[in-house]
């Protein structure tokens, strides 16, 4: 028998288990959806993203593998098939096999897929281009493209402003702004997570929730709107306070838990990725309210303090007091007292040690390894990197980068943070030195243009510019936005910035506090803050009358403690007690507090 014949006997055989055209069914298989729905892929609104991301659509780039490898006829078992089949125009360019007999058999025809990037439906613009503001303005391909890898938060298909949009809760109340209240159930899942961590506050609810001692109060915040914060204004409001909030950074908030706030009553407004004008709108909306004054203010960078005393000056006729927890917050107030403008006592929370020693240092630690892994999947073994300050924001990055085997360096103006960086192994350089062969760049100074456009240009290809401090002026992400500079968007709060040599940088959050921007933060670090911030609210509204003057306090040291001792109890830790003779012998309360305030821990 001549290999011919033997060639087309077995395309016949071949043949027979292999549908044919008119074999197969009208409709094409369906592929079910992650909530269990099915999407027929022929489905022109859905089969770009169900065939890019079906697990089924898979194999159909690999012929004879998988579920579609029966569409596909073999070419390891047809020898010579070339020399054996024919193209037919009139079957629109399919293939035929001529068998042994003459006869021609039907090649099975391909159901042709159409991918995600072939669908204009997924890269719409956004209806209200008129209200991005200029600072913000990016290439179209930063605004359409989105990764997968986009938080829960990120993905909509809803483009239009929340601004526009009338949303009313489950009672008919619709004093808020957010993204969707549709998904408040998921927001309060993400709630009850996070109570699980935050054993303090749940312990102040149940042990002043019988005093009320925030009755009366009025509070009115501006911080990031997270599951964690949403424990925080459960528990104000179970102490008797009344919450209007805002964020205070536009891309940290968590949609689904401002939906959740919304659904339980409080007056929320902020959404992920406002603009710049929609930020000072919803902070508008907090305070200018017709029948309902603020008489307490919770802050975090100091804008919500700003804007008050820009446009409402008068309302701190009854305000009496702010809190305030961040670097950049508290350096305002300060310049407000000194300039002999600040008209009500103020308590800086950041100062404190149980905000400076664990939310600023332990939480970074942390937070930053997990927001660099979430934007760019980069390996630290052996990455050179740059942190400009060593304060405890920059203490926390140095240590956990140093433990990943990144090789670190410190930049400093202050000469005991910068002992203190070298005692702990770190090679202190200007940033001038080490800029053109750094990987990565991280800014924790809460200072302005530490990473000015000059150093931009000199930077290698890939490296990564990012921020850990509060406020967005550490990288001076207004001089890249020029003409000659090309934006383009990789991710969600991930950009590359292409010079016209080509060399790209990558640029998280547009110069924005990373890990709140781009991941989380530890939840239980977040128990340490808010549980001060509770206790500094308490103090200021029930102070009697002239225990605190229009200045600048730090919470007494016996609050601080106590707010360490409530988060014992999680680690089954045991305090050892003074004896009476010991207390004597130290001159101490036994009760406390037992460090003075110059103490540094």
């Amino acid at each position: 028998m001549s290999v011919q014949v033997v060639a087309a006997k077995m395309a016949e055989v071949e043949l027979k288990d292999v549908p044919t055209g008119k074999d197969l069914p009208a409709e094409s298989p369906v592929t079910p959806t992650s909530e269990g729905k099915s999407l027929a892929r022929n489905d022109p609104h859905e089969a770009g993203s169900s065939a890019a991301t079906s697990p089924a659509a898979e194999p159909s780039a690999k012929a004879g593998e998988g579920s579609l490898g029966l569409l596909t006829p073999n070419p390891a078992k047809m020898p010579q098939a070339s020399a054996m089949k024919r193209s037919d125009p009139q079957q629109n360019g399919g293939e035929a096999f001529v068998n042994r007999d003459g006869t021609v058999a039907e090649a099975p025809r391909m159901k042709k897929i159409q991918f995600a990037d072939q669908k204009q439906e997924f890269n719409k613009r956004p209806s209200k281009i008129g209200r991005r503001s200029l600072s913000r303005s990016i290439s179209q391909s930063s605004t359409d493209s989105y990764s997968s890898a986009a938080s829960y938060t990120d993905s909509s298909d809803d483009e239009t402003s929340p601004r526009d949009k009338q949303q009313k809760n489950s009672k008919g109340n619709g004093d808020f702004c957010i993204k969707n209240i549709k998904q408040a159930d998921f927001g309060r899942r993400e709630i009850e997570i996070a109570e699980q961590e935050m054993p303090a506050l749940m312990a102040l609810r149940k042990r002043a929730q019988g005093e009320k001692p925030l009755a009366g109060a009025k509070v009115v915040g501006c911080t990031h709107i997270t599951a964690q914060t949403a424990v925080l204004m459960e528990t104000l409001s179970a102490l008797g306070a009344q919450c209007r909030w805002a964020a205070c950074n536009i891309y940290s908030t968590q949609n689904e838990v401002a939906a959740a706030l919304a659904e339980g009553g409080f007056s929320v407004f902020a959404w992920k990725g406002e603009s710049e004008d929609d930020f000072w709108w919803c902070i508008d909306r907090c305070v200018n309210v017709e029948g309902w004054q603020p008489n307490m203010i919770l802050d975090d960078g100091g804008d919500l303090t700003h804007w008050i005393y820009k446009k409402y000056p008068n309302m701190f006729k009854k305000i009496k007091g702010i809190v305030e927890e961040s670097v950049t917050g508290v350096h305002r107030l300060y310049q407000l007292s000194k300039a002999g403008k600040l008209c009500v006592p103020a308590m800086n929370v950041n100062d404190s040690v149980t905000k400076q020693k664990f939310d600023n240092l332990y939480c970074c630690r942390e937070s930053i390894l997990d927001g660099l892994k979430r934007t760019t999947d980069v390996m630290f073994g052996g990455k050179q990197v740059v942190v400009c300050g060593y304060g405890e924001v920059g203490k926390g990055c140095c240590a956990a980068l140093k433990a990943m085997g990144s090789i670190v360096y410190v930049t400093e103006i202050d000469p005991i943070c910068a002992l203190q960086a070298c005692m702990d192994g770190f090679r202190l350089v200007k940033l001038n030195e080490v800029i053109r062969q750094v990987d990565i760049v991280i800014t924790c100074t809460g200072n302005k243009n530490v990473v000015v456009r000059e150093y931009l240009d000199r930077m290698k290809n890939g490296c990564i510019v990012c921020n850990m401090g509060h406020s967005n002026t550490e990288i001076d992400v207004a001089s890249l936005r020029t003409p000659e500079l090309t934006w383009e968007r990789v991710r969600s709060q991930v950009d590359h910035v292409i010079w016209p040599d080509g060399k790209r940088i990558v640029l998280l959050a547009e110069g924005r506090l990373l890990n709140l921007s781009c991941s989380t933060v530890p939840t239980f670090v977040l128990s340490i803050t808010a549980t001060t911030q509770a206790l500094a609210l308490i103090e200021l509204y029930n102070a009697p009358e002239g225990r605190y003057k229009q200045d600048v306090y730090l919470l007494p040291k016996k609050m601080d403690e106590y707010v360490a001792s409530l988060h014992l109890p999680t680690f089954d830790a045991h305090l050892t007690e003074l004896s009476d003779e010991q207390a004597k012998y130290l001159g101490l309360n036994k009760n406390g507090p037992f460090k003075p305030n110059y103490y540094r821990y």
